[in-house]
């Protein structure tokens, strides 16, 4: 059986606000195994970057409070660690991307200086050991090493990215989460990143969790999909389950609003209405208010997790038995 490496259980997320409490993160359970790839999925808002943010410890402080569940990453208790076990975790052991390359770089130091800066915190090496390793991981990402003292500035948003990736690589972590590393990027810059990550992906032999909009994306390089909505993972199951029998309202929705080659449709077809506001109390399912199959009972109460198929899951009431 594959190795567990990274384990989330009933998670819940929220932070403090000005309009109430916002549930950012509801019961949110999921696993990945070692090199393996999990597609996290949903609109804006729909919890994916807290869940990443809960796993590095990077909730912004005091306002967002992981209130429940647990997070286990390669053995190590990640709610419950001291601030020393996780720096040296953090980096070394598990990578993130973010989202803008603009302003994930120091504009005040060289791009090989803050490869080095990682490198140096977590391996032995000598300053010129260091630098070299540097230079090497920018030829690897497609920059040549002539390059390395330039500035941020001098580089372009990919070129920028390609740093960003670079560092995250930088000490062959088990777990890179990329959160949407392409999306303030032109589209064609979008595939030449996502291919490297991908060949970088299978070189290190490392696990991933890639955040993203792009069902295609997550078709091509995913193992795993996570379907999230309005906090909490709707369908979940392997890539092939999920994108062969998508089971819930959502998803189907979601599937139908991507163009498609082989039909000619004058218009795509859309999810009706809003996703709910963090501070919004909705009594049953939360996705009723915009699901064409609503019943009576998904504005009762909340649908069970229902296992399907496989490693197939959804929480709908179209699949549970008892109703």
């Amino acid at each position: 059986m594959a190795e567990k490496l990274l384990e989330i259980n009933n998670l819940y997320v929220t932070y403090d606000s000005e309009n109430g409490l916002c549930k950012a993160v509801n019961d949110l359970s999921l696993h990945i195994n070692t090199h393996e790839t999990l597609g996290f999925v949903g609109e804006t808002g729909a919890g994916k970057t807290s869940t990443a943010k809960a796993i590095m410890g990077l909730l912004p402080s005091p306002n967002g409070k992981i209130t429940q569940g647990s997070i286990t990453f390669n053995g190590n208790d990640m709610i419950n660690i001291n601030k020393r076990e996780r720096r040296s975790i953090l980096g070394k052991d598990i990578s993130m991307i973010f989202q803008d390359p603009m302003t994930s770089l120091n504009p005040a130091m060289k791009v090989v200086d803050q490869i080095v800066e990682m490198i140096s915190l977590h391996k032995a090496l000598t300053k010129r050991e260091a630098y070299k390793e540097a230079c090497d991981l920018l030829e690897l990402v497609g920059i040549k090493k002539e390059r390395a003292n330039d500035y941020p500035h001098q580089f372009s948003g990919g070129m920028k990215q390609r740093v960003v990736i670079a560092i995250a690589l930088a000490c062959q972590p088990k777990l890179i989460i990329a959160d949407e590393p392409t999306t303030a990027l032109d589209v064609t810059i979008q595939a030449q990143v996502m291919e490297l990550i991908k060949e970088l992906k299978e070189k290190f032999n490392t696990s991933m969790m890639l955040i993203t909009h792009d069902i295609g994306v997550v078709a091509e390089i995913c193992d795993k999909v996570a379907i999230m909505y309005a906090g909490g993972i709707v369908e979940y199951g392997t890539a092939e389950e999920v994108f062969n029998n998508p089971s819930h309202p959502y998803t189907i929705g979601l599937f139908n609003s991507v163009p498609k080659l082989d039909t000619e449709e004058e218009w795509l077809e859309e999810i009706p209405g809003l996703p709910p506001e963090p501070t919004e109390e909705i009594q049953g399912c939360v996705f009723h208010p915009r699901c064409s199959h609503c019943m009576d009972i998904c504005k009762e109460r909340e649908p069970e997790t229902v296992s399907l198929s496989g490693k197939h899951t959804c929480k709908c009431f179209l699949h549970a038995s008892n109703v």
